[in-house]
């Protein structure tokens, strides 16, 4: 086939829509405001309880129940291979007595961090190996607070508010453009 029977043959629309320019992007916006900070399994849809909300608060909840459930009966199963393996009544009392403390550190931690943001030089990182083995606790306050609510939603939606407040007075006390302003005359 020869370069004018190609050229005849194909039609010239497809070559003129693959060389026509991109679109310009869109001018830049006013600022809309802050944004909200997304939660872990619910993203941002706690901010108006849409894009299935409920569901996904239901769904934390039976979930970390079940998952609380199904850790403690790991546990058991643990507590009777050291009952099956006679280890001794101190070892098998103090295995239950360390994953109670640190399932309750773990629970006032988690429930702790629902209401407000730890500090820089706190103690969480010292803490982390503790809410691991206590992470029974830490699935039980995840449970006990998707029944009233997205875990840490209190704390987010009153950091939002603020930040949509103090946005709003910033740009309300604005009055034009200040580059635009005449000076002022000397006297």
């Amino acid at each position: 086939m020869s370069d004018d029977q190609r050229d005849q043959s194909t039609p010239a629309e497809p070559a003129a829509q693959a060389q026509a320019p991109a679109p310009a992007p869109a001018a830049p916006t006013a600022p809309t405001g802050p944004e909200p900070e997304p939660i872990r399994f619910f993203g941002t849809t706690w901010v108006n309880h849409d894009g299935g909300y409920a569901l996904r608060r239901a769904g934390l909840a039976v979930g970390s129940f079940l998952a609380a459930a199904a850790a403690a009966y790991l546990l058991r199963l643990a507590y009777e291979g050291l009952e099956i393996g006679d280890v001794g009544p101190f070892l098998s009392i103090s295995v239950v007595v360390l994953f109670a403390i640190a399932s309750a550190i773990a629970f006032a931690k988690t429930w702790e961090s629902f209401g407000r943001r730890p500090a820089p030089s706190s103690d969480e990182a010292a803490l982390k190996g503790l809410k691991a083995i206590g992470f029974i606790g830490s699935l039980f306050a995840y449970f006990l607070r998707s029944l009233t609510e997205a875990p840490g939603e209190k704390l987010r939606r009153t950091e939002y508010e603020r930040a949509k407040t103090e946005f709003e007075r910033r740009r309300s006390a604005r009055t034009g453009n200040p580059a635009a302003r005449r000076p002022k005359r000397k006297k």
